[in-house]
């Protein structure tokens, strides 16, 4: 399911010039009680080309003549107008939204797209992130209103027409109830249309709906219900979304329509073969890729692959993303491929040992890249020795790649390389206090030991100041490894040292089980 946040700042360019002001970043400008506007020249005349909230509340309207609007308001302070200045920050501040979702775009004049779809998860849902965005654009000296919907169109209506002073979520589904008592100008309508379906008694949208479209297509165009189709939902609209200048991004139009996991592959690599020589000229390699696919219809797939270490490898970063285009649903056919690198890091040159002296270790960058693109990052880990005295407390999980931070098991007591948490009772029977486990019963199953090693005593923690070790100072666990016939090899022991009962039970554990 889509989603699309529409960020409306209503007073853009008269924020922008106090919180220049105010930063110091220009010269002294308007105080923050004076009304405020900017004028643009058109045609001889200086008209009104944004005015704040002050302004408008006494009558000051955009596309009016300085002079009038002087006359109505004597004290306002009329500025310059920068409109390339203000598309220019627009977009700063697009890009700066891409913290939140890689594909954002801004709106003219006044407005940012974010499309959210698959994001709102990492802030703790929907209104998490959109509290964070009003919370931090507010803070940065612009007034904002948010709302966000299933569609582009129903998002930037709501965000104009519905001033509830904090973020509107429309629900999933409910983008075409939303829309029906909405003015018909929030459909981003020409004036001309706008001002021409009024004259026919239409002020909503929801009489739109209940009216024949032939009538009104031919006296008001196409443009009518394409935006209402896309407001609702049963046409698409696709957003042209922007990227730093220094991200490294190729893009492929294509002269005929594709949609064959063959087609989608070759272009893969030629876009990958222009994005490797971006990162050679620039000195990186690739940490994470993206590979958008533009339908005909205006619709976008995406996929996404990551890399444990940088590389510039084309053959590999090509593998990894056609493992992922069977997860593409290519409609009438894909026009268009843009392949992006989100995040990148420095990967200078390998130089190789011509003698040969040094030892070469395996490369498993490859088959980690592989196997955590298909099962997921959170399902590749490595196991690695941590500071504990008991078993299940001296094993922890790090990600596969990272650099190992020189712990060790010892050698001379080996650990299985399966534990089992918690350890699960098991009958034994053994002599007592020290001779291992003749046999044991296990999940209704009877082992018969054969070669058994041990016992290996372990005091439990005493220093911690909660917990079984911190009620039971003297617990003591004696390990035995067995192998039972068949072959398998089993890590058992026994809680109590067989004479104290102080020391525990006398209760027997499977702990774990050796390869």
């Amino acid at each position: 399911m889509r989603r699309v946040v529409s960020l409306y700042l209503p007073y853009w360019s008269t924020d922008r010039l106090r919180r220049k002001s105010g930063a110091g970043l220009a010269e002294p400008g308007p105080s923050r009680d004076a009304p405020l506007a900017t004028a643009v020249p058109y045609h001889g005349r200086k008209v009104i080309a944004a005015a704040d909230a002050a302004s408008k509340a006494a009558g000051i309207r955009t596309g009016m003549t300085a002079t009038k609007a002087r006359s109505l308001v004597p004290e306002l302070v009329v500025v310059d107008g920068d409109p390339a200045g203000d598309l220019a920050a627009l977009t700063r501040l697009a890009l700066w939204c891409g913290r939140y979702s890689p594909f954002v775009a801004p709106d003219p004049p006044n407005g940012i797209w974010i499309d959210i779809s698959g994001c709102a998860p990492l802030f703790g849902g929907e209104p998490a992130l959109l509290k964070d965005l009003h919370r931090r654009i507010a803070r940065a000296g612009y007034e904002a209103q948010i709302a966000v919907a299933d569609t582009a169109g129903c998002a930037h209506a709501v965000a104009r027409q519905v001033p509830a002073g904090r973020p509107v979520i429309i629900e999933p589904g409910q983008s075409a109830k939303a829309m029906t008592l909405l003015p018909i100008a929030s459909l981003r309508l020409e004036p001309g249309v706008v001002e021409g379906l009024r004259k026919l008694g239409f002020e909503r949208v929801e009489q739109l709906l209940g009216t024949p479209r032939g009538p009104l297509a031919r006296r008001f165009g196409r443009s009518l219900h394409a935006r209402l189709n896309q407001a609702l939902g049963h046409a698409p609209e696709a957003i042209e979304a922007v990227f730093p200048p220094t991200q490294p991004r190729a893009r492929r139009g294509l002269l005929e329509p594709i949609s064959t996991v063959e087609a989608f592959v070759q272009v893969i690599g030629d876009l990958v073969a222009d994005l490797v020589r971006q990162f050679v000229a620039a000195g990186t390699g690739a940490r994470r890729l993206d590979c958008w696919f533009h339908r005909v219809d205006g619709g976008i797939q995406s996929i996404r692959v990551g890399t444990a270490t940088p590389t510039r490898d084309p053959a590999h970063l090509a593998k990894l993303l056609a493992a992922r285009v069977d997860q593409v649903e290519p409609g009438f056919g894909i026009e268009a491929m843009t392949l992006i690198a989100p995040l990148t890091e420095v990967l200078a040159g390998a130089q190789h040992d011509l003698a040969e002296r040094s030892e070469r270790k395996a490369d498993l960058s490859g088959l980690v890249d592989a196997l955590a693109n298909r099962f997921g990052q959170a399902s590749l880990y490595r196991a690695e020795p941590r500071s504990g005295g008991m078993p299940e407390r001296s094993v922890g999980a790090s990600r596969a790649l990272d650099a190992p931070h020189g712990r060790r098991w010892a050698d001379d007591l080996p650990r299985p390389g399966r534990l089992l948490d918690p350890p699960q009772a098991i009958q034994v029977m053994a002599m007592l206090p020290d001779h291992p486990p003749a046999m044991f019963v296990w999940k209704r199953k009877r082992y018969r030991v054969v070669q058994a090693d041990g016992p290996e005593r372990l005091h439990g923690e005493w220093w911690r100041e909660a917990g079984h070790e911190a009620r039971q100072p003297y617990a003591v666990r004696d390990y035995f490894q067995v192998e039972v016939e068949g072959g398998g090899r089993y890590w058992l022991f026994r809680q109590g040292d067989g004479e104290h009962s102080a020391t525990g039970p006398m209760t027997w554990f499977l702990h774990g089980a050796f390869a």
